[in-house]
């Protein structure tokens, strides 16, 4: 499995939008700027460790709850781009 620093961005959005919060709402808990968790969310940034840990405890999970929600995003990327190719090479 390949590591897409996307797939960080798309883990916070997801657990965001479950707890219907905005990313003003959620930077404002988290104590980081609304743009630097909106570049986070685009994947044009990477956060470190600390933001990670902020952003957990702004979203009220575990920051290992948050990995194991990026480490499926990658699994189920994996796959799809696995089944795409599978399906490109079959209408070749």
């Amino acid at each position: 499995m390949r590591f897409d620093h996307r797939a960080v961005g798309q883990a916070i959005r997801i657990h965001r939008k479950e707890l219907g919060i905005s990313q003003e709402i959620l930077s404002g808990l988290a104590g980081i700027g609304r743009t630097h968790l909106t570049m986070i969310e685009n994947g044009n940034k990477q956060p470190n460790l600390e933001t990670i840990w902020k952003i957990a405890s702004a979203l009220n999970i575990l920051p290992s709850e948050l990995i194991k929600t990026i480490e499926e995003i990658l699994v189920n990327s994996t796959i799809d781009t696995a089944v795409n190719a599978e399906s490109q090479n079959k209408s070749d």
